[in-house]
């Protein structure tokens, strides 16, 4: 009877507990009536939407390169880009959005006040018009993304741990960083270093380290012997698909409010995509003979990591003048000097991304102008270098970050693990040697009679074979 009178109590004092948690929470994060006053909705609407554009990107950056890849590798590739999402916002809650955008010190990194959110709560956004936690859901999105772009560079190689390991560090250790001398107040913006939404800290970041991290892996087997072939370019196109409809939260997103500086940008990415698509389009159409579906996707791609940078402060005609450039260099980086140079960047994140991004920050330092964004600069092409010279140096430094901290990271995490997968395991394929799943009904996959002529079962152990290899663009 006694234990029975001392559970009731205990059962008494944890519902309690609970009832006062319910109504105490919500008045710890309760805005102040001022500060609730300053918000605007239309543009707390627009950046929350605008995150969940992005959002959609990985998950579409997953399709992308998994319609590139063999069949046997297709889960693996989108796995990774899939895992990097959950992985990537715990870290950016628990310490990235401190470590980005938390009060800066000597101009290398933020304070880490806000680990955890610490003090967020539901306040405004300093100097803006949306709540602090809209801006740290839009930014969440941005530090998915990027290490999911390098996983183009090495697919069909890495060890799913070794992978886990390695983003996580590079998320730390590499774009908490980057992000905080750009966009959080550290020395590159003090500098005078322009990136609207992320071609100095999201494209040749990424691009830069995933060379780095090819190299230092090695080809796949029989690269640049067996055939390397897209196995499921409907899946490549709808990729491409969710990555430009994303892209429009991506950069007219980045001007934080429902404003005419977001239909800049918004109109800017769109005719840079489409100006890089057709000249890629054309130039693929005259060195091969023939015009591509993934070419296409290929330079709508290209078009938007160019534009990425200077979609708020370049005006729609240079944007479409970015854009053409963009659909050249990145084809011929992809097309020509990768097959010279003969490294196996597996899905071209270095070609797209790395060179697509470097285009973009030079142009912002040309074209970008204080009559279209007043809170930026002139570039050179408007009377003013001192921009471009900030784009310079902030370029290098980039470089410099990418390859250093990637081959550092690489190096730690092979002290630890095996990295590569195994030659007998490439063979078979990582989607079951890593995860014990197929994408494709063996039945499929083996030339079943469900195919249906000799003709289309052969054509369809070409296309699904799991001793095939990989894709080259």
């Amino acid at each position: 009877m006694k234990g029975w009178i001392n559970m009731k109590k205990t059962w008494s004092i944890l519902c309690l507990t609970l009832l006062c948690m319910l109504f105490a929470i919500p008045a710890a994060l309760a805005a102040d009536p001022a500060e609730a006053a300053k918000i605007d909705t239309g543009d707390t609407a627009w950046v929350l939407m605008s995150a969940a554009l992005v959002f959609i990107m990985t998950p579409g950056l997953g399709f992308f390169y998994g319609g590139m890849v063999r069949s046997k590798n297709v889960l693996t590739t989108i796995m990774q880009s899939f895992f990097i999402v959950a992985m990537i916002s715990v870290e950016w809650v628990i310490l990235g959005y401190a470590m980005t955008f938390g009060t800066d010190i000597n101009g290398f990194i933020g304070s880490l006040a806000k680990v955890g959110l610490t003090g967020v709560g539901m306040n405004i956004l300093d100097n803006g018009t949306i709540p602090e936690l809209a801006f740290v859901a839009f930014q969440c999105m941005f530090a998915v993304i990027t290490p999911a772009l390098i996983t183009g560079a090495f697919a069909e190689r890495m060890r799913f741990a070794a992978f886990t390991v390695f983003i996580l560090l590079w998320a730390i250790f590499i774009y908490n960083p980057m992000a905080h001398w750009v966009w959080g107040g550290g020395f590159l913006a003090q500098l005078g270093a322009l990136d609207f939404a992320g071609g100095l800290v999201i494209h040749i970041l990424s691009g830069v380290s995933g060379l780095t991290i090819c190299i230092l892996l090695g080809k796949r087997h029989g690269y640049g012997k067996l055939p390397m072939l897209p196995h499921h370019l409907p899946m490549t196109v709808l990729g491409a698909t969710l990555l430009w409809f994303g892209w429009f939260g991506f950069n007219a997103g980045s001007a934080l409010g429902a404003n005419a500086l977001a239909a800049n940008a918004f109109v800017t990415s769109q005719s840079a995509a489409a100006s890089a698509t057709v000249a890629w389009v054309l130039i693929e159409w005259i060195h091969n003979g023939k015009p591509t579906i993934l070419g296409a996707a290929s330079g709508c791609i290209a078009g938007l990591v160019a534009i990425t940078p200077a979609a708020g402060f370049v005006a729609p005609m240079p944007s479409v003048i970015i854009g053409l450039v963009a659909g050249v260099v990145c084809y011929t980086a992809v097309a020509v000097v990768k097959a010279k140079l003969s490294y196996d960047d597996s899905l071209d994140a270095f070609g797209v991304h790395g060179i697509g991004g470097t285009w973009g920050a030079i142009a912002t330092g040309l074209w970008a102008t204080k009559e279209v964004n007043p809170a930026g600069a002139d570039g050179l092409f408007y009377g003013s270098s001192d921009l471009i010279v900030a784009q310079l140096i902030s370029i290098v430094v980039a470089y410099a970050l990418a390859i250093i901290g990637s081959f550092v990271l690489f190096k730690l995490v092979s002290a630890f693990m095996q990295v590569r997968v195994d030659e007998s395991e490439e063979v078979s394929g990582l989607d079951i040697v890593e995860h014990g799943e197929r994408g494709y009904a063996q039945s499929i996959m083996t030339g079943s009679p469900v195919i249906g002529s000799a003709e289309d079962a052969a054509m369809a152990m070409q296309a699904f074979s799991i001793d095939s290899d990989p894709v080259s663009k």
